[in-house]
């Protein structure tokens, strides 16, 4: 029973949150539809050479009959898409596959391309002034993800959905991996992750499968590179890339969200518009994952899929086995960061970061985290004046390196720029964290060589040392591991978060830097909780952000040292002179 107070709360109709031209509305109320668009061929030809089965023609519904307009919308003065490349968002199972595949056969031998407008009683009955297409004469379409098994969720599509006039009439020779139309003239072929072995191609239409799955370490941020290269270099110009996604998880960094990221800054205007259309259905923030909110926001988000059951979709999101941000991804179609993230991309991002950045003399404080191969190595500054994080060098194995091939950081140029750094800068103060790797010649820790001699370059120059005192009294090495420190940065994250909460924490905007904080998940530990991997052997590091949390509690060391207070004081007295 659903008490009186929860059924106030409860909309019956849940307004969706919508990003693309399918979702506006005139004053009427009615969906808006562009103006001049090869759409309504596209309509017409699906209808007449596609089928759902044997005998029943294909149909788009209201909602898959807009993007096909919108997607094919065109410029009425030079005939060209008004759409360089585009996303499609959906939840899992809206359909993103067939529909895709619908638009890969009108690319493969479909009317695709501009050919003249149509008149009046045309045989395709597209609406007069409309634009009417001819067959490209060498299509090349390419059905692309970053593995075998993504792409043949498309591919198996092509045999069913082809009637037998359309087989008949192109002279389609269906295949597993490639099918081709027209004796070798037009092909639909299926490609992974080779970046090399696509790099070079003219394909005349690529589709990007299931981008929330494209990252660093399967090469697809290479491989959705050189498809954005290949389709821009197309003879007509006329090539495009449309890619389809779930909601991706925060931190991630993949094409999916780097997509994501491009389009919002071109809608607030920190970057230019390139013709990206990106079109999403996705739950109002207010959304609550309760039987009672749970069946309004499905049948708001599923749009015209209506074959999506309901019930049994309540029944997994119910489900305490399935994660919460989970369950909003799927099927909310929400961005939301995992439950154990310690700060969510957006909130990182709320703090100030545009055009920040050190001047040369700046007071600074610098943190260093040290690796051997594994987890990245880096050195992040905080200024004196203001608390500014900046990040002065990350180094972390390349994006595919081979496997089994020993890849080292390197120390040398490490060192460089800690060196620079002590030239350009007045650094006050420098705590290094060795890490565990160990150097293979000597059996010592990796970096203890190198903080030692730190300590002997610049130690002079320092006004607080990294342990004061004791038999293990040290100017720059601060490590983590040793039990008395860890309550002291277990204490800084906090604070860190807090400061990050309230926009108290400006940064330079590194990207490297603010996917770290991203990756970064809470870990409790005896004195409250600190900030650790996902799990122990994830490829996704964190390293900058416990150089960002250590360079602002070193700020903070130095702010409340006596030496610190004792130079303050010092610099309040004097004479006032007035100049006349």
């Amino acid at each position: 029973m659903i008490s009186p107070e929860a059924e106030e709360k409860v909309p019956e109709l849940v307004e969706p949150f919508t990003l693309g031209p399918t979702w506006r509305r005139g004053p009427d109320g009615r969906f808006l539809l562009p103006e001049y668009t090869l759409g309504w061929q596209c309509l017409a030809w699906a209808s007449m050479y596609l089928q759902h089965y044997a005998g029943r023609p294909w149909l788009y519904t209201s909602e898959q009959a807009r993007l096909t307009l919108w997607w094919y919308a065109m410029d009425p003065v030079t005939n060209r898409f008004l759409w360089r490349d585009g996303v499609i968002q959906r939840l899992k199972g809206w359909g993103k596959d067939p529909l895709i595949a619908t638009w890969s056969a009108f690319e493969f031998v479909g009317p695709c391309r501009f050919g003249e407008v149509a008149d009046e009683g045309n045989e395709w009955g597209v609406p007069a002034g409309q634009p009417m297409g001819v067959q490209h004469p060498a299509a090349w379409v390419q059905i692309a993800a970053v593995s075998q098994d993504q792409t043949r969720n498309t591919m198996t599509l092509f045999p069913s959905i082809l009637t037998t006039r359309a087989i008949e009439e192109y002279r389609i020779d269906l295949g597993k991996e490639i099918i081709y139309a027209d004796r070798g003239r037009a092909r639909i072929e299926a490609v992974t992750s080779s970046p090399r072995a696509l790099e070079g191609g003219r394909p005349t239409a690529v589709n990007m499968g299931e981008t929330h799955h494209w990252v660093e370490s399967n090469g697809g941020h290479e491989m959705a590179a050189v498809i954005e290269r290949n389709a821009t270099k197309s003879a007509d110009g006329q090539a495009r890339t449309l890619a389809n996604t779930n909601a991706y998880e925060p931190g991630e960094d993949s094409v999916a969200e780097r997509t994501r990221e491009a389009f919002e800054s071109a809608e607030a205007g920190r970057a230019a518009d390139t013709g990206l259309f990106y079109d999403s259905l996705e739950a109002p923030a207010e959304a609550k994952l309760t039987p009672e909110w749970i069946g309004p926001t499905l049948r708001a988000v599923r749009g015209d899929s209506v074959w999506l059951d309901i019930d049994r979709l309540t029944a997994s999101i119910l489900d305490v086995r399935n994660p919460p941000s989970r369950s909003r991804r799927f099927w909310f179609n929400q961005i939301v960061a995992a439950e154990d993230a310690f700060l969510a991309r957006y909130e990182w991002d709320a703090n100030p970061h545009d055009g920040l950045a050190l001047d040369e003399g700046d007071e600074l404080v610098l943190f260093f985290d040290g690796s051997k191969s594994d987890d990245a190595t880096g050195l992040v500054a905080c200024r004196m004046s203001d608390g500014l994080v900046s990040t002065l060098g990350v180094w972390q194995r390349p994006a595919g390196w081979p496997e089994g091939r020993p890849w080292r950081v390197p120390r040398e140029e490490v060192d460089g720029v800690v060196e620079s750094t002590f030239a350009r800068y007045r650094p006050v103060a420098f705590f290094a964290d060795p890490g565990s790797g160990h150097d293979d010649a000597d059996g010592e820790r990796y970096w203890d060589g190198y903080i030692d001699d730190w300590a002997q370059r610049y130690g002079q120059r320092l006004k607080l040392k990294a342990v004061a005192s004791g038999p293990r009294q040290h100017a720059v090495l601060w490590d983590m591991r040793d039990p008395k420190h860890q309550p002291i940065f277990t204490e800084a994250v906090d604070r860190f978060y807090r400061d990050a909460l309230e926009r108290q924490v400006p940064h330079d905007g590194h990207r490297v830097l603010r996917q770290h904080i991203a990756n970064a998940r809470r870990r409790t530990n005896r004195w409250g909780y600190t900030i650790g991997k996902e799990h122990r052997e994830s490829a996704r590091k964190i390293d900058l952000a416990v150089c960002a949390i250590g360079a602002r509690m070193l700020r903070r060391m130095v702010l409340n040292s006596p030496t610190w207070a004792k130079r303050s004081r010092a610099r309040g007295k004097g004479r006032v002179v007035v100049l006349r």
